[in-house]
């Protein structure tokens, strides 16, 4: 949907973080839904070549090169306050997710082939139907991207429900597969405001109601998604699904103190703390728990944090007032719980406006105590002892919503031992997060039945159906004959 056709609609503000001046964007709220990829027309196009130029283009204009990257990281500071040259590199990997899904179906293409000579079997793919997206706040250019990039792959026609929080990366979504000849009507996107009393908005329930939508994406927080996922299972709606949860991070008094610091400040800060597999639970081996809670909390109050669009900020404000005075509630409640505030818990000196929080340690967190479990979405890291092994694999499957987990040990049997023990979709052994691309990171508590992942993404937007030629003159048993 261009901004033209914004002229006229209601509108909601999309504030600012860092200085809480409001946007003007519309609120379609119920909008006719394009049902294009079962019948003639602009959807039936995006197959075969014309699909694989579409992806390639919308990668090509990703790439960090190009001008629209900065466009794009100027939109998610003013939406969501992530510092530029992180979001830069975030606009990179949506770039790549275009990439991806480009070579997933010519491979696919290749390897459904019919077979010759003899009895030919083949699989034939096609478009589900109308997909709705439902992306949230935290990078969300990379987020709709990652929902983006395989339903156009699979051909289907798409209606994009931006979170209310973050709205302006979407808009240059749109223009960019527009640039990369994306036929009109293939990607709409509808916007809408939060009700009062619940989570939720009057675009997104009508996204999952309409009868003419086939699959369902939802990436968000967990108490918004187990909402979408009981409204989905009504209409008997396919869903793919990813909650936000957390993501332990394991010390070992045998680690390398330096690299595991390191990886544990940037998972917990990087991109104000918001990404799904942020470190927000540090479990430290007690030997080297004081040593490595204060170059924790040293390292936190040098995050240089500011305005989202100055190159030297490392740490941004938060995305909305609402945000800041949850976080700020959540570290009160730790301390009246006996945590220790060690860094952190407080707007930054020198920036009065906006919602900014200081990089914020919490230590001697007992599993007992309500922080341990509750979800947390920004700069605020807390930090447990343990004693054990077993003790440590404990308190790491204790975590709610347990996504991703990050072990630092010197003692590779133990690593081979405890990674499988965690219970997680993904377990990073002595270093941050390195990913391949092309390998699938699903599963984890946090992910729930139908969470789409690597080759199963497209696999999701299609219906695939068989087809069995026989060669030749093949028998064929005569009943009653």
């Amino acid at each position: 949907m261009g901004l033209d056709q914004l002229a006229g609609c209601p509108v909601f503000g999309a504030r600012q973080p860092g200085d809480e001046v409001p946007a003007v964007l519309g609120d379609r709220g119920l909008v006719p839904f394009a049902d294009r990829s079962d019948q003639p027309g602009p959807g039936r196009e995006v197959v075969s070549d014309r699909r694989l130029i579409v992806l390639a283009g919308g990668g090509d204009y990703l790439a960090v090169r190009h001008s629209r990257a900065d466009d794009i990281a100027a939109a998610e500071g003013r939406s969501t306050g992530l510092p530029v040259t992180q979001s830069r590199e975030q606009t990179a990997r949506a770039g790549e997710h275009f990439r991806l899904a480009a070579e997933l179906i010519t491979a696919r293409a290749a390897a459904n082939a019919p077979s010759a000579p003899g009895p030919a079997g083949y699989a034939v793919a096609r478009p589900a139907g109308v997909a709705g997206l439902i992306t949230p706040w935290r990078t969300p250019f990379l987020a709709q991207a990652r929902a983006l990039a395989p339903a156009l792959a699979a051909g289907c026609t798409v209606v994009l429900k931006p979170d209310e929080w973050a709205p302006l990366p979407a808009a240059l979504l749109a223009e960019i597969t527009a640039a990369a000849d994306l036929p009109d009507g293939v990607l709409n996107i509808v916007h809408g405001s939060r009700h009062r009393k619940a989570p939720g908005s009057q675009a997104r329930d009508a996204l999952i109601a309409h009868p003419s939508v086939a699959r369902l994406s939802f990436a968000g927080d967990a108490v918004a998604g187990q909402q979408v996922m009981l409204e989905a299972a009504a209409h008997r709606k396919h869903l793919s699904a990813e909650l936000a949860g957390h993501s332990p991070c394991l010390i070992f008094a045998d680690a390398d103190l330096d690299q595991a610091a390191d990886s544990a400040l940037f998972g917990a800060f990087a991109l104000n703390g918001q990404r799904r597999t942020a470190t927000s639970t540090i479990l430290v081996q007690r030997p080297v728990y004081d040593l490595l809670v204060s170059r924790l909390a040293q390292r936190a109050d040098r995050i240089r944090v500011g305005p989202p669009a100055d190159p030297a900020t490392q740490l941004g404000p938060l995305p909305h007032a609402e945000h800041y005075d949850k976080l700020a509630s959540c570290v009160r409640l730790g301390v009246r719980e006996g945590a220790r505030l060690a860094a952190g818990g407080r707007r930054p000196a020198g920036l009065p406006e906006g919602s900014y929080l200081a990089p914020t340690v919490l230590a001697d967190v007992a599993p007992s105590m309500r922080i341990f479990a509750e979800e947390i979405c920004g700069p605020v890291v807390r930090v447990t002892p343990f004693d054990t092994d077993e003790e440590a694999v404990s308190l790491a499957n204790a975590v709610t919503d347990l996504t991703a987990a990050y072990l630092w040990t010197a003692d590779r049997q133990r690593a081979h031992r405890l990674a499988p023990a965690i219970d997680s979709a993904a377990t990073w052994v002595n270093s941050h997060n390195p990913q391949d691309r092309h390998t699938a990171i699903a599963g984890g508590r946090a992910a729930r039945p139908g969470a789409a992942a690597g080759r199963a993404d497209i696999d999701f937007y299609t219906q695939s159906r068989t087809v069995l030629i026989a060669a030749g003159d093949a028998p064929v048993p005569r009943f009653g004959a």
